[in-house]
C-alpha cells in the first residue's frame, strides 16, 4: 500500500520536474522573461505542488501510523520478553533455591546418617569390648572353677588312695615282722612294696600341692628382676640347648608385690617347658617380654613345635603332658601360683610356629 503511494508520488514529482524543465526552457528562450504560457501553467504547477504535498502528508501519516503500530508491537514484544525473562529468572531462582534447600536437607540427612552409623559403630564396638571383657572374665572364672574342681578331685583321690595305701604299708610291715624266716625273694618283694608305696604317696603329695592354694609371703620387687633370676636358674639348660634369649623388658614398668620364690618357680616352669618345646631345633629363640598398664603383663614365648587346640585346653590339667619323662604337674603348679596371686595365665599356640604364655598380675 505504501509502495503504491510512493509510486504515485514519484509520478507527480516527475510531472512537476517536467513542468520545471518546460518553464526553464521557455524562460531561457524568451530572454529570461515570463511569457503568457508560463503564467497559464502556474496554476497547474501549483496544483502539482499541492498534490506532492498532499501525497507526502499521506505517506508521512501512514508511515507514522505504521511506525506507531510497529512500536506498539515492539513494546508488546518487549513486555512479553521481559515477562518471559522475569518468569525464567523466577523459575531459575526457585529451582536454585529448591536445589539448595534439597542439598541442605540431603546433606543434613547424610550427616545424621553418618553420625548414626558412627554412633552405632561405637556402640557396637563398646558392646564387643564388653563381650570380650565378659568372655575373658568367664574364661578366668571357668579356669578358677576348673582349678577348684581339680583340687577337690585331687583331695578326694588323695584321701581315697592314702587310706588303703596306709593299710597296705601297715599290713606289709606286720607281715614282714611276723615272718620267722626271711628269704631273699621275700625281702625283695617287701622292699618293692615299700618303695612303690612311697612313690605313690609322693605322687599324691605332689598332686595335692599343685592343686591347693598355699600361704604366700609377699614382697615388693621388680618383675624384670624376677625373670632374670628365673633365667639364671635355667642358664645351663639354655646354654646346652643353644637357645637365643631375647629380652623385651619395659623400662617404666611398675614393681609388683608377690611371693618372689613362688612366682620365680612359675616362671621357671614355663621357661623349662619352652626349652623342651624347642629341643633339637635350629634357630631356637626364647623371648621374654614385660608390659605395663592396668596390670603387669609378662609374655614368655618360644618358636618351638607349638600345640593344637585340644592340647592348649588341657595344658593345665594334672598329669597331662606330651613329654616322655614329664609328670604333668609343673604347669598345674604354675597356674596354682598365678591364681593364688589373683592373677591370670593364658596360652596362645600355633602348631609348627611356637607358644606364648601370657601372665597378668595386679600392680600393687
Amino acid at each position: 500500500m505504501q509502495q503504491e503511494k510512493l509510486t504515485q508520488l514519484k509520478n507527480i514529482i516527475d510531472k512537476r520536474f517536467e513542468q520545471f524543465k518546460f518553464l526553464i526552457s521557455a524562460y531561457n528562450a524568451n530572454n529570461r522573461e515570463r511569457t503568457d504560457s508560463m503564467i497559464k501553467l502556474q496554476p497547474a504547477t501549483l496544483k502539482t505542488m499541492d498534490e506532492i504535498r498532499s501525497s507526502i502528508f499521506i505517506i508521512e501519516r501512514e508511515e507514522k501510523r505504521q511506525l506507531a503500530a510497529q512500536n506498539e508491537k515492539l513494546q508488546r514484544t518487549f513486555k512479553t520478553i521481559n515477562t518471559i525473562t522475569i518468569i525464567s529468572l523466577t523459575l531459575a531462582f526457585s529451582l536454585l533455591l529448591f536445589g539448595f534447600i534439597t542439598y541442605m536437607q540431603v546433606s543434613k540427612e547424610r550427616r545424621k546418617g553418618q553420625q548414626d552409623i558412627t554412633n552405632y559403630q561405637n556402640e557396637l564396638k563398646n558392646r564387643i569390648d564388653d563381650l570380650n571383657k565378659a568372655n575373658e572374665e568367664l574364661i578366668k572364672m571357668q579356669g578358677l572353677e576348673k582349678f577348684a574342681v581339680t583340687g577337690r578331685i585331687a583331695r578326694t583321690i588323695g584321701h581315697e588312695v592314702r587310706n588303703p595305701l596306709t593299710n597296705i604299708m601297715l599290713a606289709s610291715s606286720q607281715l614282714k615282722s611276723a615272718m620267722a624266716e626271711k628269704e631273699e625273694n621275700t625281702e625283695y618283694l617287701f622292699e618293692m612294696i615299700s618303695r612303690n608305696s612311697d612313690r605313690i604317696n609322693q605322687l599324691v603329695s605332689d598332686l595335692l600341692n599343685s592343686t591347693k592354694f598355699s600361704e604366700l609371703i609377699y614382697e615388693k620387687t621388680s618383675i624384670n628382676s624376677l625373670l632374670n633370676e628365673a633365667m639364671r636358674e635355667a642358664e645351663d639348660r639354655i646354654t646346652l640347648s643353644n637357645v637365643k634369649v631375647v629380652k623385651k623388658y619395659s623400662s617404666d614398668i611398675c614393681d609388683v608385690t608377690v611371693d618372689k620364690e613362688k612366682i620365680k618357680i612359675a616362671f621357671l616352669n614355663i621357661i623349662i617347658n619352652a626349652l623342651e618345646a624347642m629341643e633339637n631345633k635350629e634357630g631356637s629363640v626364647l623371648t621374654l617380654e614385660t608390659k605395663g598398664g592396668d596390670k603387669c603383663t609378662v609374655i614368655i614365648s618360644d618358636n618351638g613345635a607349638g600345640m593344637d587346640g585340644e592340647s592348649v585346653n588341657r595344658l593345665f590339667e594334672p598329669y597331662f603332658t606330651s613329654k616322655p619323662n614329664g609328670n604333668g604337674l609343673g604347669l598345674t603348679n604354675t597356674q596354682n601360683i598365678i591364681l593364688a596371686h589373683k592373677g591370670d595365665i593364658s596360652v596362645e599356640s600355633t602348631p609348627g610356629q611356637g607358644t606364648s604364655f601370657i601372665i597378668n598380675l595386679d600392680l600393687i
